[in-house]
């Protein structure tokens, strides 16, 4: 069966192409989905007028990302995370970590944007991709540093304080 692509499918076609499907395929999926509909002239005018109407919505739409392309090659972002000594991380630094931290700075992305190969699980300055649109991608310099809280003992003397801090109480009863 022919049937006119709405959308693009993988392994399939593009928007707006004629392409050969099985009958069920098209019958159960496509049409259902509305994702492609039969090859009649009216249909192809329905194609050409939405087509119209994404090609427009896709120039505001990469206008907006290019803006805020632009923000991100300048923005800079510093994430704290516990590490031990050697400089690796007890946990994380995540796709979802990376976006909220831009949010903070008022650029606001989609985790699904981020592009990171691996967590990342060291101290360290990374440039991190941010792929917005298949044709707009930029970076944003990510720095993990080493948790600190001011004047407090190194990390080997903190459980033996909050032991003397939970005893204490017990002596005062």
């Amino acid at each position: 069966m022919k049937v006119l692509l709405r959308q693009n499918i993988d392994k399939l076609g593009t928007r707006g192409e004629i392409v050969n499907v099985a009958d069920g395929y098209a019958r159960n999926y496509l049409f259902p989905k509305s994702l492609a509909f039969e090859p009649t002239p009216q249909n192809l005018k329905q194609l050409e007028i939405e087509k119209r109407r994404f090609l427009q919505q896709e120039a505001e739409l990469r206008k907006s990302l290019k803006a805020v392309a632009e923000q991100l090659k300048t923005a800079s972002v510093t994430l704290v995370a516990r590490a031990d000594q050697d400089g690796h991380l007890y946990g994380s630094i995540t796709e979802s970590l990376i976006a909220e931290a831009l949010a903070e700075h008022n650029i606001k992305i989609e985790t699904r944007w981020v592009q990171l190969e691996h967590p990342i699980k060291e101290l360290g300055v990374y440039n991190v991709e941010v792929r917005m649109h298949p044709e707009i991608t930029s970076q944003v310099k990510v720095w993990v540093v080493e948790e600190t809280s001011g004047e407090e003992a190194p990390a080997e003397k903190r459980p033996a304080e909050k032991k003397e801090s939970a005893e204490s109480p017990s002596v005062d009863d």
